[in-house]
């Protein structure tokens, strides 16, 4: 016989799924020496690398899941695929997830864009939930951010701010197994 689950249980076991599938990336990215894949990236960070920039407003897109990179505020709540870090952000990401198994329009996320990279303003658990069920595209409000590169930017921040690419795996350190 197959059971029936509730909604809200399902909701609650998708959080717990979540919370424990960031938890063993992590300890996987610590046992290969890869912080890389640890954490989203700060538009702070990115926009730093920008030298004289502005921003326009650029409406209602659809925007490729793949595409968020990063979070303006949050970006240490969440690791590098947007699964959630923190326990008490439980019954806000459930919430999330029953209204997605039921089939709720959520609002628009709110995303700033730096080259062909996204980072959210508004909607990081929202987003979380979308990537966690594996949707696609998600509809966002978009403000894009334009700027030249500073030459002195950082490596790691540079490329983050305009390369989808970004996440490249450091070579083996010696004497570890990759």
């Amino acid at each position: 016989m197959i059971g029936c689950v509730s909604v809200q249980v399902q909701g609650d076991k998708d959080f717990k799924r979540a919370l424990l599938k960031a938890s063993v990336r992590r300890w996987k990215s610590r046992l290969r020496w890869d912080s890389d894949h640890e954490r989203l990236l700060s538009f702070d960070e990115a926009k730093g690398t920008l030298s004289h920039w502005s921003q326009v407003y650029r409406g209602m897109r659809t925007v490729e899941l793949e595409k968020i990179i990063g979070s303006v505020g949050r970006y240490k709540d969440f690791d590098g695929s947007f699964l959630p870090h923190r326990k008490w952000m439980g019954e806000r990401w459930s919430r999330i997830s029953r209204a997605y198994h039921q089939g709720v329009e959520l609002p628009a996320v709110s995303l700033y864009k730096i080259g062909e990279a996204y980072y959210v303003r508004d909607g990081n658990h929202r987003v979380s939930v979308a990537k966690y069920h594996g949707v696609a595209a998600i509809d966002a409000e978009v403000v894009e951010i334009r700027g030249q590169r500073r030459p002195d930017a950082a490596r790691s921040t540079a490329s983050a701010a305009g390369n989808l690419a970004h996440r490249r795996r450091p070579a083996p350190r010696e004497g570890v197994a990759a």
